[in-house]
């Protein structure tokens, strides 16, 4: 699902800033781009993510609004570097006929006079690069619960219309085994030509049609996957692999009822039943 969540607090006598944004992804992606001080603390962050999140790209930004502290003073004076600057400058100096003598001004801006030494940065501590990253993670998740109430509303519509389509093919299953009683009758009194009918035999073959044309059971079970899928939807929790699964199972069942039907008018049923299965697929996309 897509979403956006920022925050920034802070860290190591600085402020770090963090933004997460999130898209519709498969599977769980994490793109992160961090400031070397926090390098040794990415698979902390990567954990942290991990443990909240089953599915989506994350492009994860850190960066520093202000700068964190260093363990040291300022610039430092390097004696041998400015004794040569104020040689060469009084060497200048009389080259050029000038006088006033060099002044400390002028001594100050040569270059690497002052230096500015490698300073380690303070400790950067997980705790408070958590702190920060919790507070982003929260207001994401909240953008992302918002779109999953609307995917999860978008998802129970599709159910309730899968269950009126198989509520459907359930009232005309019966006259399809009269229907097919009837003409396998038809049928035998055509090719006896007026001969007695064998009313045993033809009841067998009628019953075993019947069995043959039964999708009772395929009925039963499209309507549990349907009420396990809705219950999904209800819990508090990611539920969009479980819901791949039965979506993957109610198609089975709707393809087996297909292959049953022999009925145009369920036939029709069934390819709506399908389309609105594979609607229900396509937002599973985009559902964590």
């Amino acid at each position: 699902m897509t979403g956006f969540g920022a925050s920034e607090g802070p860290v190591g006598g600085g402020t770090l800033r963090i933004e997460l944004k999130s898209v519709n992804h498969r599977y769980l992606s994490l793109a992160l781009k961090a400031p070397s001080e926090l390098a040794a603390l990415e698979a902390e962050i990567r954990e942290r993510l991990r443990r909240d999140f089953e599915r989506g790209h994350f492009s994860v930004g850190i960066r520093w609004t202000e700068g964190p502290s260093r363990t040291s003073g300022g610039p430092q004076l390097d004696v041998e570097r400015a004794r040569l600057a104020l040689a060469q400058l009084r060497e200048l100096e009389a080259v050029a006929g000038l006088t006033g003598g060099v002044t400390l001004e002028l001594l100050a801006r040569q270059p690497d006079v002052f230096i500015a030494p490698d300073e380690p940065a303070a400790a950067i501590e997980w705790a408070a690069v958590e702190a920060v990253l919790g507070r982003a993670i929260e207001e994401l998740k909240a953008g992302r619960a918002r779109e999953g109430a609307a995917l999860g509303t978008e998802l129970l519509q599709r159910i309730g219309l899968i269950r009126a389509r198989a509520a459907s093919v359930a009232e005309l299953a019966p006259g399809r085994v009269v229907r097919e009683r009837d003409r396998l009758r038809a049928a035998v009194g055509q090719l006896l030509d007026g001969r007695t009918v064998d009313e045993a035999r033809l009841a067998q073959e009628i019953a075993f049609l019947a069995e043959k044309l039964d999708i009772t059971e395929e009925l039963v079970r499209l309507e549990a996957h349907l009420a396990a899928s809705a219950a999904a939807l209800a819990a508090d929790r990611p539920v969009g692999k479980q819901l791949g699964f039965l979506a993957q199972e109610m198609g089975r069942e709707v393809n087996t009822i297909g292959s049953k039907a022999n009925d145009a008018a369920m036939q029709h049923l069934v390819v709506e039943m399908k389309g609105e299965l594979e609607r229900f697929r396509e937002q599973l996309e985009n559902l964590e």
